[in-house]
């Protein structure tokens, strides 16, 4: 925690932010309908949770991200928004409730993911394996991705989200190795490329994912060797975005990556050979996943086939 305070205290003047970053305020009447429908059910998202930029426009289009098990995480990341602190008890209604919420907005595609629950003896997994079935049978034409945490000496949680068959299993690296000590204190580097790899090895069908942010302090060199290495576990789609600091208390904004650094980035994913890149200022790790998601199987189709 020392190395974090040091950081912030190096922190003491603000970067502008610049036209590339900038978002418009949500207004419209589609955004008014998707929030309603979120809080009638007493459903977290992540898009709220974390003050996603992107939350007008993905609940304008009824994209949302539905974040199960609370809204208090027993971690801390440097990163972060969402509050640190003692969970309460799972509610055993919320799957039936998400899956009621996800009929009423009619998604073709949805993402769910969560806060860490160390305190859970499998880490959620689940709960999260309960929510896939309510949805399979609420809404069986739905695909599902899941955006876990890393089950860290919680292995067993892996195969169980894994054995419910999510259509895209997302785990995201967040950062390169030499940050995690302070970016991510709670997590292991390695623990989460083995999640990944773990992933594939269970069932080859099912889509891995995963994404980090860039403007924390990385070099290029180590962006592209997280590249590597989660190619080497196999991983289909890569997402990079620009870190944004939520408060002062968490970790210092280096610097704005610009455009052409993202579109650098960009290709050079896709000559690693991932099936499908997203790298731009406001790419998030579920920003148009729908859209994606249908891109990543034509993708695979085109390459393998469709056996």
């Amino acid at each position: 925690m020392a190395e974090i305070h040091n950081m912030l205290e190096k922190n003491d003047k603000k970067l502008p932010k610049p036209d590339w970053i900038r978002v418009k305020a949500p207004v419209s009447k589609e955004f008014q309908g998707t929030r309603d429908v979120i809080h009638n059910l007493k459903l977290n998202t992540v898009c709220e949770e974390a003050a996603c930029p992107n939350i007008g426009e993905c609940w304008s289009q009824k994209h949302a991200t539905v974040m199960i098990m609370g809204d208090t995480c027993t971690r801390a990341c440097a990163f972060c928004n969402i509050k640190t602190g003692v969970p309460g008890a799972l509610n055993p209604h919320e799957p039936e409730n998400l899956a009621q919420a996800i009929g009423e907005l009619g998604l073709k595609h949805v993402v769910i993911t969560s806060v860490d629950r160390d305190d859970l003896e499998d880490g959620g997994a689940e709960h999260f394996a309960k929510c896939i079935a309510a949805l399979r049978k609420r809404s069986p034409n739905t695909t599902i991705e899941v955006l876990t945490p890393d089950f860290l000496r919680k292995e067993h949680g892996i195969g169980i989200v894994a054995k419910a068959r999510p259509d895209v299993y997302n785990h995201n690296i967040e950062t390169v190795p030499r940050l995690y000590k302070t970016i991510r204190p709670g997590a292991r580097y390695f623990g989460s490329l083995h999640l990944l790899k773990t992933v594939k090895e269970l069932d080859p069908t099912i889509f891995t994912k995963s994404g980090l942010m860039v403007g924390l302090g990385e070099e290029k060199e180590e962006v592209l060797q997280v590249m590597d290495d989660l190619r080497a576990a196999d991983v289909d789609f890569i997402t990079i975005g620009q870190y944004l600091q939520p408060t002062p208390s968490h970790a210092p904004l280096d610097r704005y990556v610009t455009p052409d650094e993202f579109k650098l980035y960009a290709d050079m994913a896709w000559a690693k050979g991932f099936l499908m890149v997203s790298a731009s200022p406001l790419t998030r790790s579920s920003y148009h996943a729908g859209d994606d998601f249908a891109k990543m199987k034509a993708a695979r189709e085109a390459k393998f086939g469709k056996g």
